[in-house]
């Protein structure tokens, strides 16, 4: 078996290529990225893509043909990964997580790929009050990247493929310790701010609801993803993946992020404005597709494990959240020293031109 992994230098990716080199040792498996964030490495003991049989970097909006070639199943984890990066490059979001998304999968089909796993989230359901959200509820995206999300699962359900089965994965919001760990992340943050705060700040009011999955139930559903068969659902479907007991309104990870870390206080902005973005998730689906990748990780070990592996790097930065543990921040950065154009593509300057 050949499997593409697109976008595996995030901070899912390591954890994806690692645990199917585990479920799948004698795969190839490939990785394709930009390398936006290929130095954000934490707590890894070694390069996390050590896992691959080969690295290509490049854009996705430009994937070279012949790298579908041969290949059984596509990983599509690509994106610029949350609300803040797609207001900012709201454009490039489009092109990115969309149209540049869309096109993979044809190109794919072309090429003969027989599984297409598509990373989509449950933030399609946007603001949601009242009951748990099922797949066939109405879907109410808030933000260029949720919106995204919605428009490539129209896309890849208009491909007439009998052959492709596709497969698109509505993740819970996604969390727990990573070689690539990012901060900007609700979970994450509220831990981070325990260890160097000693006192969580919440930002909202605390009410909106999250659902959660830890970045190791992600791989195993993606797994479930690259094996599965048209008969365990349709060819084409979007499926939400998480846990029914794993929604949680914003305040209550707080609380449980403070009891975790003994001494830890929790400062709610009761002032906030109401956050749009609040919605339950129903994953009974899941649950009868892909019994046995149901979610595994606990709240708690999550929050364990993301507490042991940033102590185990010494942090203890009070302004994380204006570091590069934020993703957006990276992207900045890269764009006010020039490496990076505000369309998101390598600068073809050398460096010492930048320098210059």
């Amino acid at each position: 078996m050949k499997i593409l992994i697109t976008g595996n230098l995030g901070y899912v990716g390591p954890i994806v290529a690692r645990h199917l080199r585990q479920s799948h040792p004698q795969a190839r498996l490939i990785g394709f990225d930009s390398a936006f964030f290929a130095l954000s490495t934490t707590a890894a003991t070694m390069l996390p893509e050590r896992t691959l049989d080969a690295q290509h970097f490049g854009d996705v909006r430009e994937i070279p043909q012949e790298l579908l070639e041969g290949v059984d199943a596509v990983v599509h984890l690509a994106a610029v990964s949350n609300d803040p990066m797609g207001n900012k490059f709201e454009r490039v979001t489009e092109d990115v997580n969309y149209r540049a998304s869309v096109d993979i999968a044809r190109r794919a089909s072309t090429a003969g790929v027989s599984r297409f796993v598509f990373a989509s989230s449950c933030s399609v359901y946007g603001f949601a009050p009242g009951a748990a959200r099922k797949e066939t509820d109405e879907l109410n995206p808030q933000t260029a990247y949720a919106r995204s999300k919605v428009n490539t699962e129209k896309g890849l359900a208009q491909i007439d493929d009998p052959n492709m089965v596709v497969t698109c994965l509505r993740f819970a919001t996604a969390c727990g310790m990573s070689d690539r760990l990012r901060l900007d992340l609700v979970l994450n943050d509220f831990v981070a701010c325990a260890i160097a705060l000693g006192e969580i700040i919440v930002l909202s009011d605390g009410s909106p609801w999250r659902p959660l999955i830890d970045v190791r139930d992600m791989a195993r559903a993606i797994d479930w993803g690259i094996a599965r068969e048209a008969t365990e659902g349709r060819r084409f479907i979007a499926v939400n993946v998480g846990s029914d007991d794993r929604n949680y309104q914003v305040r209550d990870l707080a609380d449980a992020v403070a009891q975790a870390n003994p001494g830890t206080t929790v400062n709610i902005n009761k002032a906030a404005p109401p956050d749009t973005r609040s919605y339950k998730v129903d994953f009974s689906l899941f649950s009868v597709l892909a019994p046995e990748h149901r979610p595994q990780v606990t709240l708690r070990q999550s929050i364990d494990m993301l507490g042991k592996g940033l102590r185990s790097m010494g942090f203890a930065d009070p302004d994380f959240r204006d570091s590069a543990y934020i993703r957006l921040k990276v992207l900045e950065a890269h764009i006010a020293a020039g490496r990076l154009t505000p369309d998101l593509r390598w600068s073809t300057l050398m460096p010492e031109q930048l320098s210059a």
